[in-house]
């Protein structure tokens, strides 16, 4: 009987999961490509800067203008690194849809409603959305879907953005 009840209670939850990930797939999320890329860019450019530092250092390391060269990109390396540790804990995966926002973590999805959201901005020049959620400290940065589109309209149009002036 508990055999019966168990497997009942786990095909609930499979389609529980199934009806989720129906609903992730009908909002607009980025590729995890760029997810990945945006998310882990700093420390392996940091992580480059480091070992070049320390090549240039084990070549030219006796000369004067050698050990310049390498504690300047070891520094650069620790800069970029420290940057790493700063920002990527802020860039999430978000799925928007037309009446809810996901948050994607690897274990649990958090799904808020557009009225829970105090803010949301794009910065046009990192290609990054910036947005706060009320009640939560910090803010949660993400890529756009595609290349700096307007989500559902939220942004207007650069036609729209054209003012006229008055004579």
């Amino acid at each position: 009987m508990n055999f019966l009840a168990l497997n009942e209670q786990n095909a609930n939850n499979f389609r529980i999961l199934d009806s989720e990930n129906q609903t992730l797939k009908k909002m607009k999320e980025a590729s995890l490509v760029k997810y990945y890329f945006t998310k882990y860019f700093f420390l392996a450019f940091g992580l480059l800067q480091m070992s070049i530092g320390g090549i240039i250092y084990l070549r030219q390391g006796e000369s004067l203008k050698g050990q310049f060269a390498a504690t300047v990109f070891f520094t650069l390396g620790l800069v970029f690194v420290s940057l790493f540790l700063t920002v990527s804990s802020r860039i999430k995966r978000v799925a928007i849809g037309k009446k809810k926002i996901t948050v994607i973590n690897p274990y649990k999805s958090q799904r808020y409603e557009w009225d829970e959201i105090k803010f949301l901005r794009l910065m046009p020049v990192f290609n990054l959305y910036c947005m706060k959620i009320r009640g939560k400290k910090g803010k949660i940065y993400f890529l756009p879907s595609e290349e700096c589109d307007a989500i559902y309209g939220l942004f207007p149009t650069a036609d729209q953005l054209v003012f006229k002036k008055d004579k």
